[in-house]
């Protein structure tokens, strides 16, 4: 009997133990974790669950728990053990042991020093490339987590509008599909495929955050947190789709509202943003982010709350979950929970999906960061070829006259490399150093390239800004003893992240930061005398190659009048020397496109392909004999270089096009089909692109629009059939009534090289 008495108590304090770690078993349903830690939890432990400090804080502030933790900016292997003393703190010695999420910045390279520095976000869009980007985000998530990172605040899904704006760098692009595809291809790579995700994120994989939500880039005069001056079907019809396909197709976890106004609301107050379209028409399952320092904004920025409670109020009721980098503005929720402006339930539907996360994500259980393990995965080599490969799929042949590139090195006997940044590394924002040791410059690129055989001179000339033409003399010197001369102009941008807590030590007084967050200009001319240096050199009679190296189109519209070969190069990562040198020496066939136009001017801004029928003057009817065209006076509204623009050192033909159906209804895909041939002499690869047209809408919709684009690998005679699917869904508007529709009618289908440069056309019916 007693020995039956035993066994029974042993059996129920076990259950009552087991009960007690419910929410600690991995074992349990997240849902029923959830629900029983939130049981759990006092008021001031759930508010501690929607603010953030930084990761080596952890046991400082006599803290029982927090939402999530920073990543400081220094050496992975550093942050690993920093992270596993923090996570260790958090689990084994608060009252609920719950872990913080670590956060990182993973724009194009995990944000340490040490990671592998890929190519800035434009070059990635540039790439047109979805399964390349895949590969990098995943990449970049095993040297994340290695150091103890759970969540990247990556992507962005904003849309280019205006150049001036300088955040285009981290951008992919001008079009929402292109956006929408290479950005659900990050979170694909990074946080992994959506099957998996929406049980649970596996390891060395991250949480990923959609920003900035939404309509941030697209500033009134390019200037950086400036209002949005768009309506809703422009927001709908423009800068959503890309959100909505990382949200309910790629199934993010995070959105991070943007600083900026649209329509007079900020987002980090917007309830239509936050709670009708996020959550009530997206079903949005993740947790809401702040921007740094956003809320307060609301109090002296926006100037739309008079105080840190009445933000508080505005951002939780809009739907703000956690308030980053720290509680400030709501450390008052327990005030407005005490004096009844909120209920708690408020609080714990925030608490409710921030823990959510924090489980889907493994949070409780799995291990902390090794610095050893951390070591051996961050900036190997195979990391770093591929970080190669994509600098070599982004840059973009602008220009070839006469076919002066691939340059023959058997037959060049000497080459003068000039420029600012021929031998300064540029990667720009969000990434931890600008020092030469970290990656290859073009100058090194070329040398290493050419070997002995070739003498490279090399000469600065003058810097990035500045007006010092003292250098002219060394390079025209260089320039003139040269066979041939690479001229590399370009800009720099800020190291590290945000606006004023950056590297300061980058912003140089002589040469100051040009491009990134909070670097907006009112010129997109080269700037300083680069351009007056280039045209001297031009006028030595030598042959010149131009490589731009910057974060944004530049309005080149001389160097495009004189100088015969172009390449855009971006900011190319650390091995965009080698990339570049492989190029412009014919070992790589150039093969990126432009993910966004190049305007002529900045009075030109904005230039985007998919404008409006009277979004580039006016046009007379068809059939008329008068001429097209009522624009500027002394100009054509038209981009220097159009959208999807690319030339190849090989040549492709593009013939039999074909549709499966000439009229189709509600529940019918189309398939489009036609052969792509490599008509040169070099193997390349040929990005082709498929647009629509609504010849009549009930609205006024853009002139053509993205559906689909492929990138094709062939060699010299091959024929390769190519198909794309179209479904009604992606020939839909939004109505004057506001409502999503497929309107019966004629569309054309059309396929080409770039957005101007279509080159067969086929119409088809859509009948309800």
């Amino acid at each position: 009997m007693i020995r039956f008495v035993w066994v029974f108590v042993v059996l129920l304090c076990g259950s009552v133990i087991c009960q007690a770690q419910k929410y600690k078993d991995p074992a349990v349903p997240v849902e029923e974790r959830v629900e029983d830690l939130l049981s759990r939890m006092t008021l001031d432990e759930k508010i501690a669950q929607m603010g953030m400090i930084r990761l080596d804080e952890a046991g400082k502030k006599g803290l029982n728990g927090i939402g999530a933790c920073e990543s400081p900016f220094i050496k992975a292997a550093d942050i690993a053990g920093i992270s596993a003393v923090s996570k260790r703190f958090f689990r084994d010695s608060t009252r609920l042991g719950i872990p913080p999420i670590q956060i990182a910045e993973c724009l194009h390279g995990f944000l340490s020093h040490g990671s592998t520095v890929f190519p800035q976000a434009i070059a990635q869009g540039s790439t047109w490339n979805p399964e390349l980007i895949k590969e990098m985000a995943s990449v970049i998530a095993l040297e994340a987590s290695s150091a103890g990172v759970d969540q990247a605040l990556s992507p962005l899904f904003d849309i280019i509008r205006d150049p001036r704006y300088g955040r285009v760098e981290e951008c992919y692009g001008e079009d929402y599909y292109l956006v929408g595809e290479i950005g659900s291809a990050f979170v694909r790579g990074m946080q992994g495929e959506p099957e998996q995700t929406r049980k649970r994120i596996g390891t060395g994989k991250l949480i990923c955050t959609a920003k900035h939500f939404a309509g941030y880039s697209a500033p009134v005069a390019g200037i950086n947190l400036g209002p949005t001056s768009i309506g809703e079907r422009e927001l709908r019809s423009s800068h959503l789709p890309a959100f909505r396909k990382a949200i309910t197709e790629a199934n993010i976890y995070s959105v991070m509202p943007s600083y900026n106004e649209v329509d007079g609301i900020a987002a980090h107050e917007s309830k239509f943003l936050l709670q009708q379209v996020l959550r009530d028409e997206w079903n949005f399952q993740g947790y809401v982010f702040s921007d740094y320092g956003a809320m307060d904004m609301l109090r002296y920025f926006h100037r739309t709350s008079a105080d840190r409670k009445e933000v508080a109020r505005k951002a939780i009721t809009a739907g703000v979950d956690l308030e980053a980098p720290s509680l400030e503005c709501y450390a008052s929720l327990a005030e407005l929970v005490e004096d009844g402006t909120i209920p708690v339930s408020m609080i714990d539907t925030c608490v409710k999906r921030i823990l959510r996360v924090k489980f889907k994500a493994g949070l409780f259980e799995k291990p902390y960061a090794s610095p050893e393990i951390s070591r051996q995965v961050v900036g190997k080599a195979s990391h770093k070829q591929l970080a190669q490969r994509i600098a070599e799929e982004s840059v973009i042949l602008l220009k070839n006259e006469s076919s002066l590139l691939p340059l023959n090195r058997s037959s060049l006997k000497s080459v003068a490399v000039i420029g600012p940044n021929a031998d300064q590394v540029q990667y720009g924002d969000y990434s931890y150093t600008k020092g030469n040791l970290s990656g290859v410059t073009v100058l090194q690129g070329i040398k290493e390239f050419v070997g002995k055989g070739t003498t490279v001179r090399y000469a600065k000339g003058c810097s990035i800004s500045g007006e010092d033409k003292d250098g002219f003399g060394e390079a025209l010197d260089a320039a003139n003893k040269s066979d041939l001369i690479v001229f590399v102009m370009g800009e720099t941008s800020s190291t590290l992240s945000g606006i004023g807590w950056g590297d300061e030590s980058t912003n140089k007084a002589d040469d100051p930061n040009t491009c990134g967050e909070g670097f907006d200009v009112t010129d997109l001319n080269p700037y300083g005398v680069q351009r007056e240096l280039l045209q001297e050199i031009y006028k030595t009679g030598k042959p010149v190659v131009l490589v731009l190296v910057h974060g944004r189109p530049w309005s080149i519209t001389w160097e495009k009048a004189h100088i015969p070969a172009i390449l855009e190069a971006w900011y190319p990562g650390e091995k965009g020397g080698t990339a570049i040198a492989r190029i412009l020496f014919g070992e790589v066939n150039p093969s990126g496109r432009l993910s966004v136009s190049i305007p002529q001017s900045v009075g030109h801004v904005p230039v985007f392909y998919n404008h409006k029928p009277s979004g580039r003057g006016f046009y007379h009817s068809p059939g008329t004999k008068e001429k097209p065209g009522r624009d500027y006076v002394f100009s054509s509204p038209d981009p220097l270089f159009p959208f999807g623009y690319g030339l190849s050192y090989t040549t492709f033909e593009y013939s039999g096009l074909q549709v499966s159906k000439k009229r189709f209804g509600p529940d019918d895909k189309i398939q489009v089909s036609l052969d792509v041939t490599n008509t040169g002499k070099r193997a390349g690869k040929e990005v082709v692109q498929l647009y629509v047209r609504d010849l009549i809408s009930s609205v006024s919709i853009p002139v053509k629009q993205l559906i689909g684009f492929t990138k094709e690998e062939l060699v010299p005679g091959e024929t390769k059939r190519v198909t794309f699917q179209v479904s009604p869904d992606e020939l839909g508007l939004w109505n004057e009534n506001m409502q999503y529709v497929t309107e019966p009618g004629e569309f054309e289908l059309m396929v080409g090289r770039s957005a101007e440069d279509i080159l067969l056309k086929e119409k088809i019916e859509y009948i309800e």
